[in-house]
């Protein structure tokens, strides 16, 4: 793969700020329709609400259905020995399994020695492959200071000395370039510049044999993830177009967090599961996730204006190579922190500035229109799905607690006249029945999570019950940790207000098995 030159886009045309405008304008048009529809229009008002309320009962069940089915996905590939099933199917087309080789960078700032501990300790337990095969690097920032990055540096490099085939530390320059904002992208950008100048273009790697893999400090990969991982690059044919991504739990410390971030966690762990197995295809990289070293590569790494970096580079690769990129699920759990804090309230604090951040997201919709308009190469039903599923995600992020609550009693409050017609007095009815029903995939989905918790979690009568109790609470905790944080980016974006990258606090814990 010749490492491209991509299709520059003015993100300063009126254009571009117009579309960068679409999730505010959406979430707060349909927020607001229910308000001044019940008025103007209310039997649209009801129609809408209950078209949506349909979609969302067929989503909840799909979610469930897929959740269940890469539950058993998930059973199996535990029980895989991915180097004896790499032996048993070699193919002649397909690399040697020791020929390949892993780089993983952990993007660090001023954590704690025990956080990062949980990432390096996760790649000392991997099996099924040769540690030398597994090359870690450590991606620090200058502005964390030297005293704090020094001790980062004998710390690991005494206790894992001889463990990998190399452990690399790296540090961002605090002063960075023109149009660079401070975050994750661009000091994993940085790192994985650093490593390929210092080892890959010296020859002491072959680009076509190396994976890379970006995550936290906090990331516990399963044991078998890179032997997995190894097999999978192996074995692909397009393995130079590929994420690789596996399901991504809060389960390390799901019982130490507040009940609204343990809510979020478990809907958020499961609905994972099913959205790597979307049928139609179009799911996306996130927080941790691995590709080849040659894709990311051949992009020029993670752009360094982006702080939202993981669909975003995704969507370089997707329009560099002819919208050929694809993502691939690895179904082994990777287990992370949920956010916490000091006390109950800086924990949710913690949540709701992450959150914030994530739906910062949606500044990848103007990108992925403006790159659409120029790459005309790609079939224009592949962009416009990209696109459609962009949009798609953040409008029901921000504004579904809305339609799914006031949007179905609204109408016929502010309207009683309404509710004497016969559209009216059935909605709050009709609204009441299937919101009941969408109650089965969500019991699937809480018992799925606690099914697939570590023992360690799921231990204690006290425990047991405060997990049971907390339910009744969901659609506060949904309102607070999610949708408004989401609403507030999008409102944010609309406004032109930037965000500032903020690092998500995460307290030290043991890693659970």
């Amino acid at each position: 793969m010749a490492k491209s030159n991509p299709i520059e886009i003015d993100k300063t045309t009126k254009n571009y700020r117009l579309w960068e405008m679409i999730p505010g304008i959406f979430a707060w048009t349909v927020i607001l329709f229910p308000v001044w529809g019940a008025v103007l229009v209310p039997k649209y008002v009801a129609y809408f609400v209950i078209a949506f309320l349909v979609y969302w009962l067929y989503q909840s069940f799909k979610s469930s259905i897929l959740a269940i089915i890469g539950y058993f996905k998930i059973k199996a590939s535990k029980n895989t020995n991915w180097l004896d099933f790499f032996r048993q199917n070699k193919d002649s087309s397909w690399i040697e399994y020791d020929r390949i080789s892993h780089v993983i960078i952990i993007s660090s700032y001023k954590e704690p020695l025990e956080v990062i501990e949980m990432a390096v300790g996760s790649l000392a337990n991997q099996i099924d492959i040769d540690l030398k095969k597994i090359n870690v690097v450590i991606a620090q920032e200058e502005r964390a200071g030297k005293e704090n990055n020094q001790k980062t540096i004998d710390y690991f490099s005494q206790k894992y000395k001889n463990v990998f085939g190399g452990l690399i530390f790296s540090e961002h320059p605090a002063q960075g370039k023109p149009g660079e904002t401070i975050g994750k992208h661009s000091n994993e950008a940085w790192a994985a510049k650093f490593f390929k100048k210092k080892y890959i273009d010296k020859g002491k790697f072959d680009i076509n044999h190396l994976t890379l893999t970006s995550c936290d400090v906090d990331t516990i990969f399963h044991p078998k993830y890179f032997s997995a991982l190894t097999y999978r690059f192996a074995s692909t044919p397009h393995r130079y177009l590929r994420f690789w991504q596996s399901p991504i739990f809060w389960h390390n410390n799901i019982n130490a967090v507040p009940a609204p971030i343990r809510m979020i966690g478990v809907l958020g762990n499961v609905i994972h599961i099913a959205n790597i197995q979307e049928p139609d295809g179009l799911f996306f990289n996130y927080s941790c996730y691995s590709s080849s070293y040659k894709l990311i590569d051949s992009v020029g790494y993670w752009d360094l204006d982006m702080i939202p970096e993981d669909w975003h580079i995704f969507l370089q690769t997707f329009f560099a190579t002819r919208g050929l990129t694809q993502v691939e699920p690895i179904f082994l759990p990777t287990v992370v922190d949920a956010p916490d804090g000091k006390d109950y309230i800086s924990a949710l604090k913690n949540r709701y500035s992450q959150s914030v951040r994530h739906a910062w997201g949606a500044i990848d919709i103007a990108y992925a229109i403006e790159k659409a308009k120029v790459h005309k190469e790609i079939p224009l039903i592949t962009r416009c799905l990209r696109i459609f599923k962009l949009i798609q995600t953040h409008l029901i992020w921000s504004s579904n607690w809305f339609i799914l609550t006031l949007g179905t009693s609204l109408p016929v409050i502010l309207n009683p006249r309404f509710f004497q017609t016969a559209i009216g007095f059935n909605l709050p009815r009709i609204s009441n029945i299937i919101l009941t029903i969408c109650l089965i995939p969500l019991t699937i989905i809480i018992a799925l999570d606690w099914i697939l918790r570590p023992d360690s979690q799921k231990k204690g009568f006290i425990n047991v019950l405060k997990n049971l109790l907390q339910w009744p609470f969901m659609p506060i905790a949904t309102l607070t940790m999610s949708v408004l944080p989401g609403l507030h980016s999008h409102t944010r974006l609309l406004l032109g207000k930037r965000l500032e990258y903020k690092t998500t606090a995460k307290a030290p814990t043991s890693p659970k098995n």
